[in-house]
């Protein structure tokens, strides 16, 4: 398999958040695995227009990031945790891949999906995990075993410029995205051998 492609919806609406952070250094690890990346941040979700099925016309943006999905190996979705679910912005990037129904693989089909939720204390970052993963599964996804919970409360995970600081965080967005890669060759591997 070519260097797999992982692609990392997430954040907030603020650049920087504790999400789009936790995300890059995901990315980050995913890269360092061999990977090829494509960030979409929250501020690049911020300029999606409101999903809306019955208006079929696409913004560039809208388009960039559905082709980025449907060219992915894996995808990797970071969120703040907002009353128990993950925030509007990111879920309407994932309506989005409403689009990609039609495809061979249609939505996030034969993709492993890592999931990172941030919040401010461990029920909601919990409570949003298991929402994220449930929409993974609507969308045929196949959320990686670990999911990565970060408690912005209990721990200060990053540095001022990014770096994840918090060594047990580091380890797990490492695994995290070996898990998306592990799946994303097994994947490859198995459609070869059907296909080929």
């Amino acid at each position: 398999m070519s260097a797999p492609f992982i692609v990392g919806i997430g954040g907030t609406t603020r650049a920087g958040s504790s999400g789009e952070k936790a995300l890059r250094a995901a990315l980050a690890h995913a890269e360092r695995q061999g990977a090829r990346t494509r960030l979409f941040a929250g501020p690049d979700l911020a300029g999606l227009p409101m999903y809306a099925p019955e208006h079929p016309e696409r913004s560039d943006a809208e388009r960039e990031l559905v082709e980025a999905v449907r060219r992915a190996d894996g995808v990797m979705i970071a969120t703040p945790g907002y009353h128990g679910g993950m925030s509007g912005l990111v879920k309407n990037a994932l309506d989005l891949l409403e689009d990609l129904r039609g495809d061979e693989r249609p939505y996030l089909d034969g993709r492993a999906v890592g999931c990172i939720v941030v919040a401010a204390g461990w029920q909601g970052a919990g409570v949003t995990l298991s929402a994220v993963r449930d929409v993974v599964h609507a969308l045929r996804g196949w959320p990686t075993p670990l999911g990565v919970t970060i408690n912005t409360v209990a721990v200060q995970a990053f540095t001022p410029d990014g770096a994840c600081s918090d060594a047990p965080t580091d380890a797990q967005l490492s695994a995290l995205a070996g898990q998306v890669l592990h799946f994303a060759a097994a994947t490859a591997a198995l459609r070869g051998s059907v296909t080929g």
